[in-house]
């Protein structure tokens, strides 16, 4: 096999360089930390973190920049996130270059990361002009009783990696409509990606004449993230990350009565019935399975099968994951590149090797690709394991392309195994069924904030809310009435009348 070649550190240096030039952006460069690339395993250039006091500038201009972004009218706020939506298409290429050299997603899936984020400023857009409240009917006559929306503060968001720029958007063009201004902390593994989002909004706000500290960008480690968790200026902690993340960020933000909004682990899963379509089943699975190389926090881990189709569907999936092209992510072939380190990698490698001693068995994959090419880089063939039951490396979370087979006699059966995780985020079922559909959507069925059918696990759109149960979090972006986690509701009681009704008949003086 001819091992591919790879891109030179230099040759995503200059690229990633004049990406942000034509974007708007010369890096501050320092040496607080590294921009780097998992595509060869190396540093670009060091970057400069945000000081103590910038932070503290920052959380004090989107304060005040609050008290006039909440008076603007809606219609308004939505013309910034429209032009945002019109800068971003047009360097969606330059955006999407950034997004491969600093996260390692093959080319389609970063342009599809950047349109993500179009599609929900789109959405933002008109979402500014229908920030609903409603009429209740009062007890009372003569008497008026209303809910009423309005912004809430400054928000705080937090985001991972693997979503660098999706995440960012679906907080921020929706906060912005409803009137809060947002202070951003991203991976310290995405800097640059960031820099160039934060120009873009900067950009927007200068042409639509808006406040330029609606938005703040602050660039560093976990202590920056800290300062948002525990400072009683952010009202909203949006945080994107692991269970342990949630974990700490949950309490810390609820400990000053803050609100948060988590977006934590997934430990997805397909069941797969008898009466599957399995062309296209294995199309869906390996898919969900292997794309970004396991790195979503949608990505599907667990594969539940009816014993009667278990051999034939996972013959299929082996040949299919035998083929995965692996390599360089500006490859138009590849359809794997590369996970996000070494570290990543071995942790992947360590969960194999849990799950062999817990009796399962490697069917295909698992294996260090391009470690002599670049051997700082952390390129694996996905893998599949083939298990009896859901042993405790089964019920975790492993961020790498590593997928579970179970079988199941009954749906019953399939349901109780799937629900049988500490997660629960996203899940689907393939049937031509539609009784087994319906149990599966049902109250019944899956227990997760996303339940699919007769498609992946990944590939949420920006229309519904996005979010899930248990260690997952419970919070809910984008889509749907996702907006309200960044207003403040009100009741409010008119009396349009010429005397004072008390409620429940209640007769005082």
């Amino acid at each position: 096999m001819t091992t591919p070649a790879l891109p030179t550190t230099e040759a995503l240096r200059d690229r990633a360089l004049d990406s942000l030039r034509r974007v708007g952006v010369t890096p501050d460069q320092g040496d607080d930390f590294p921009a780097r690339t998992p595509i060869t395993g190396e540093d670009l250039f060091g970057l400069a973190a945000a000081t103590e006091a910038e932070t503290e500038e920052a959380l004090e201009a989107a304060r005040r920049a609050f008290l006039t972004w909440r008076s603007t009218p809606a219609p308004r706020r939505g013309e910034l996130v429209r032009r945002l939506g019109e800068l971003l298409r047009d360097h969606k290429s330059d955006l999407a270059d950034l997004i491969t050299i600093e996260a390692g997603k093959i080319r389609s899936e970063a342009l599809g990361e950047v349109q993500e984020m179009i599609d929900i400023c789109d959405f933002a857009v008109g979402l500014s002009r229908q920030l609903y409240g409603r009429t209740i009917a009062s007890e009372r006559p003569g008497h008026r009783l209303a809910e009423t929306w309005h912004p809430l503060g400054v928000v705080g968001v937090i985001s991972a990696f693997n979503f660098p720029a999706a995440v960012w958007s679906w907080n921020t063009a929706v906060a912005l409509a409803c009137g809060d201004t947002v202070v951003w902390k991203p991976s310290e593994l995405t800097p640059l990606i960031s820099l160039a989002c934060d120009r873009l909004l900067a950009q927007a706000a200068e042409d639509t004449g808006a406040p330029r500290d609606v938005h703040r960008l602050l660039l560093g480690d976990r202590a920056i993230g800290e300062r948002l968790v525990d400072d009683p200026r952010v009202a909203l902690v949006s945080a994107t990350g692991s269970t342990r993340m949630g974990r700490e960020v949950g309490p810390r933000v609820a400990a000053r009565f803050g609100r948060s909004l988590l977006e934590l682990g997934g430990n997805n899963a397909a069941v797969v019935a008898p009466s599957a379509d399995l062309d296209l089943a294995v199309q869906g699975i390996v898919f969900a399975a292997a794309g970004t190389a396991g790195q979503r926090c949608t990505t599907l881990r667990r594969l539940i099968v009816h014993r009667d189709i278990a051999d034939t569907l996972v013959d299929r999936l082996t040949a299919a994951y035998r083929k995965l092209p692996i390599g360089d992510p500006f490859d138009e072939g590849t359809l794997v590149g590369p996970l996000i380190s070494t570290q990543a990698l071995e942790t992947m490698r360590g969960a194999l090797d849990r799950a062999r001693a817990e009796g399962g068995t490697l069917l295909v994959g698992g294996e260090r690709r391009l470690a002599d090419t670049a051997p700082r880089a952390g390129y694996a063939e996905p893998a599949i394991v083939r298990v009896d039951a859901q042993t405790p490396v089964v019920r975790e979370e492993t961020f790498a392309p590593i997928l579970y087979v179970l079988t199941y006699d009954t749906l019953e059966e399939a349901i109780a195994l799937h629900n049988d995780v500490p997660q629960g985020l996203s899940s689907s079922i393939f049937t031509r069924d539609q009784q087994e559909a319906e149990y599966f959507l049902s109250a019944e069925g899956s227990d997760c904030g996303i339940a699919n059918v007769n498609i992946g696990t990944s590939g949420a759109e920006i229309g519904g809310a996005f979010g899930g149960e248990k260690e997952t979090g419970g919070g809910r972006e984008s889509g749907s009435d996702a907006w309200r986690a960044y207003m403040r509701p009100a009741t409010n009681t008119i009396n349009y009348s010429s005397s004072l009704a008390l409620a429940q008949n209640v007769s005082f003086l």
